[in-house]
């Protein structure tokens, strides 16, 4: 049994006539004897706690960034209704800071048989999968001077998903593959290396596209045309090693990596593509394979909530290694890595040949705003100073990426909103190209 703030305010109260006209034992008996038995009775009154049944049901999966609903159902059995306050406890990280106290804790009435709900509603601030930790009740009597209280391990998950933001750049990246794909008016045909169709010269066109067979069958100059290849391979392999962990802004590099891959996935699918995702730094940590077009990005985002970085240096040629293994045949892989020089230069660099002259290769990083904003710095000396390191950072960034162009790897370094965008407009420049 424990008391209320209630019983201690009137034994408080009741301390002060006794102190007044009778400051013996007769007095405090007098005044605590029928306190004692009200807290008595108002405990017995109270609905057990343990007898009490709860059930879960609700959201299981939510956007970061998103709110979930979790519904807990307390069925109380007792022959006493039940006053209670509840707490819902989950991990800190699911709520915005300073609204748990509010979001997690609840008053509820049930009468005897019956049953009611309530529902906390969470907004986690990080990726991964959220536990429900335990539900603690405080059942209280009538009165409210005594309460029992009991805690209940009710299991519930709820996978906080990544928040594809990049996905508002998909229409315009769509508009472009129709474009390439020659399924929209324009002047020109969509270029490739897969045959289309056949159809009219008209002045200006590349005179090495004219079909002379199927000019001597018509009464016409005829014009091949072409398309981008489809059903090409895209093996999409993410660095989860220590260069990801770093923060770029409010969230780490792998973030940004994971965004850029998921509106690649979605742009490369569409375009009857075969997209696979492997996610590596001295082991295998989500590897997503034969997914259908329907399948690929539920697949994608299931497998990528609960990547997180690893503090360690990633095995450049194991991850080379299992890219092949991954990808037998000619495919494109996109690496998304860090071009931080010391990573690049005594682990990628070695390995990359193996890469090279079996698949095209592109290498997308994300950039750090904050070093081209203290690059234009200027005004004081040490504005200067981190001016000048700045600098000297984007002087060997531009190097590490220039060595990798002369492997014939497609380099792609932008900052986190510029990063999605410009991968898949290096994807559709490869797919024009007929690089793919």
């Amino acid at each position: 049994m424990a008391l209320t703030g209630r019983t201690a305010l009137l034994a408080a109260l009741g301390s002060l006539p006794v102190g007044l006209w009778d400051a013996g034992w007769a007095g405090v008996l007098a005044v605590n004897a029928p306190l004692a038995l009200a807290c008595a009775c108002d405990y017995a009154l109270a609905a057990p706690v343990r007898r009490l049944g709860l059930t879960r049901s609700g959201d299981t999966s939510v956007r970061l960034g998103e709110s979930a609903d979790v519904t807990l159902t307390i069925t109380n059995p007792s022959r006493r209704p039940l006053r209670a306050r509840l707490r819902d406890a989950w991990p800190p990280s699911s709520w915005q800071p300073g609204t748990e106290m509010r979001a997690s804790r609840h008053r509820l009435t049930v009468p005897p048989g019956e049953r009611r709900r309530v529902t906390t509603r969470l907004r986690p601030v990080r990726r991964g999968e959220r536990r429900a930790d335990r539900v603690t009740i405080r059942s209280y009597g009538p009165l409210r001077l005594a309460f029992r209280q009991g805690t209940h391990k009710v299991p519930w998950t709820v996978r906080v998903l990544p928040p594809f933001t990049s996905r508002k750049h998909l229409p315009s990246k769509l508009a472009r593959l129709r474009e390439l794909d020659g399924r929209t008016s324009l002047l020109t045909r969509g270029e490739g290396t897969e045959f289309d169709s056949l159809r009219e010269y008209i002045p200006g066109d590349d005179t090495r596209s004219i079909d002379w067979r199927a000019t001597a069958r018509q009464s016409m100059v005829a014009v091949r045309t072409w398309r981008p290849e489809r059903d090409r391979h895209i093996l999409l392999v993410l660095d989860t090693g220590r260069t990801s962990a770093g923060r770029v802004g409010d969230a780490p590099r792998l973030d940004a990596a994971m965004d850029a891959a998921l509106l690649l996935a979605a742009l490369a699918s569409r375009a009857g593509d075969r997209v696979d995702l492997l996610a590596y730094d001295r082991r295998i940590r989500a590897l997503v394979q034969g997914r259908t077009a329907n399948d690929l990005l539920p697949s994608l985002v299931d497998a990528m909530a609960t990547l997180e970085p690893e503090l360690l240096e990633t095995d450049a040629r194991g991850l080379t290694a299992t890219a092949l293994r991954t990808a037998p045949r000619r495919s494109l892989i996109v690496l998304l890595t860090t071009l931080d020089a010391a990573p690049v230069e005594e682990g990628l660099l070695p390995v990359l040949p193996r890469l090279t002259q079996r698949h095209t290769v592109l290498v997308a990083s994300v950039a750090d705003p904050h070093i081209a904003r203290m690059a234009a710095s200027r005004g004081d000396v040490e504005a200067v100073y981190e001016a000048a390191a700045a600098a000297q950072a984007q002087s060997e960034r531009r190097r590490t990426a220039e060595q990798l162009r002369r492997h014939g790897v497609t380099v792609v370094d932008a900052t986190p909103e510029e990063l999605a965008p410009a991968l898949a407009d290096a994807y559709l420049a490869l797919k024009a190209a007929g690089r793919l």
